[in-house]
């Protein structure tokens, strides 16, 4: 999928809510706000995912596959500043690279945040510098790796707040579960227009 087809399947298609975040929207105050950006860049024809592995040091989700991203500061415009500004000063993404696309509904986490997903296009393919107190490494998956079904695997697990699905997509060595991968669900869903895939 280029990057003129991703635009277009992602500004055409309606966003839809799924169940949880349907709950999470009616109790927004209960969770603490953040934010990440699904950050995409062209390569050879074929869009690719820029994702982060979390430092091992981290007292949340260290050592976790996700997009680079944060919570909500006081001084944010907005949840696309915050990922921004998260992006920038955890792996050396500038926002002069990226094209602000659009942003997904927030996803909530079993662990009591908000995440808003904001879809960014960049202009060019990035030349990172990781901060190693918060990232451990960058790599990218195809984008086409998020649309094969047969890569999608979900869990039902117990817990306080009730029986919740955990999602898994995992690539070569790079576990991808949890919150990143029901994000990419969800982009999935909403750009492949009657179950078609590219």
């Amino acid at each position: 999928m280029t990057k003129d087809q991703f635009l277009q399947r992602f500004q055409l298609s309606q966003l839809v809510k799924s169940k949880n975040q349907e709950t999470l929207l009616a109790n927004p105050q209960l969770l603490r706000q953040s934010a990440v950006l699904i950050a995409l860049f062209e390569e050879n024809d074929h869009l690719q995912v820029l994702l982060t592995k979390r430092a091992l040091h981290l007292k949340h989700h260290g050592g976790q596959i996700s997009f680079p991203g944060g919570k909500v500061e006081y001084s944010d415009k907005d949840y696309t500043d915050t990922a921004l500004r998260e992006a920038d000063e955890e792996i050396g993404l500038k926002r002069s690279n990226c094209q602000i696309v659009g942003q997904l509904h927030p996803y909530r986490t079993i662990s009591g945040f908000s995440i808003t997903p904001i879809v960014a296009l960049l202009r060019s393919k990035p030349m990172l510098v990781i901060d190693p107190n918060e990232v451990a490494e960058t790599f990218h998956v195809p984008l086409k790796h998020f649309l094969n079904k047969d890569q999608h695997y979900s869990v039902s697990v117990h817990h306080k707040t009730g029986n919740q699905s955990v999602h898994f997509m995992p690539y070569k060595s790079y576990n991808i579960w949890g919150a990143t991968a029901a994000i990419m669900l969800d982009l999935s869903q909403h750009i492949q227009i009657n179950n078609t895939e590219v």
